[in-house]
C-alpha cells in the first residue's frame, strides 16, 4: 500500500522521472505560445513542478530584477532547468505576466485519447499566455446563451397559439358529435311511429 506517497512514479526510475519532469518544464517555458502537447499524467506531474519554478521567481522578484533573492531564486531554478537563456525568460516575461495571479498559473486542457494505445492525452499551457482561447470560450458561451434565449421565446409565442387550436378542435369535436345525434333521432323516432301504424292496423 501507498500512503501517503504522493506523485506519480510515471514507470520510470527516480534519475529518469527527474529528468523527463525537467525537460516537460523546459519544453513548455522555450514555446512561443507557452505550450505543449504530452498524455495526461505527465501534463499532471509537471504542473506541480512548473507552479513551483514560477512561485520561486515571483517571490524573489516583488522587490526588482536586480536584487540578491533573484540571483538565489535563479541558482534554485537551475538545478531542475539547465537552460540560462529559459531562465531569464522565466524572469522578464512570465513573472511580469503573472503579478497579480495567486497561482494557478497553468492549465491542463484534456483533448481525447491517442491512437494506437489509447493514452489520456492533455494540454499543458500557461493560463496568462493564452488568453484569446479564454475569450473564444467565453463568446461562444455567450453565443449559446443568445441562442437558448430565442428559442425559449419562440416556444413561449407557439405554445398558446398551439392551445387555441386544441380548444378549436375539441370545439369541433362537439358541435360534429350533436350534429350526428341530431341526425340519428329522426331515424329513431320515423322507425317508432312505423311500429305504432303497425301496431294500430292490427
Amino acid at each position: 500500500m501507498r500512503h501517503l506517497k504522493k506523485g506519480r512514479k510515471l514507470k520510470r526510475t527516480a534519475s529518469h522521472r527527474k529528468a523527463l519532469l525537467s525537460n516537460l518544464a523546459t519544453s513548455l517555458f522555450k514555446s512561443e505560445s507557452k505550450r505543449i502537447r504530452t498524455t495526461l499524467a505527465k501534463a499532471k506531474e509537471a504542473r506541480k513542478l512548473v507552479d513551483q519554478l514560477i512561485t520561486k521567481a515571483k517571490r524573489a522578484s516583488v522587490d526588482g530584477i536586480d536584487n540578491a533573492k533573484v540571483v538565489h531564486a535563479k541558482r534554485e531554478i537551475y538545478k531542475v532547468i539547465r537552460d540560462r537563456n529559459v531562465i531569464s525568460n522565466i524572469f522578464t516575461e512570465v513573472v511580469p505576466k503573472v503579478k497579480e495571479r495567486p497561482g494557478g498559473y497553468t492549465r491542463v486542457v484534456k483533448i481525447g485519447q491517442r491512437l494506437g494505445d489509447a493514452a489520456e492525452m492533455a494540454i499543458l499551457e500557461l493560463v496568462d499566455f493564452n488568453i484569446a482561447q479564454d475569450k473564444e470560450a467565453t463568446s461562444k458561451k455567450e453565443k449559446e446563451v443568445e441562442e437558448t434565449a430565442q428559442k425559449d421565446t419562440k416556444e413561449t409565442a407557439e405554445k398558446p397559439a398551439k392551445k387555441t387550436r386544441a380548444k378549436k378542435s375539441e370545439k369541433t369535436e362537439k358541435t360534429e358529435k350533436t350534429v350526428k345525434e341530431t341526425n340519428k333521432d329522426p331515424k329513431k323516432t320515423g322507425t317508432r311511429k312505423k311500429k305504432e301504424e303497425t301496431k294500430t292496423e292490427e
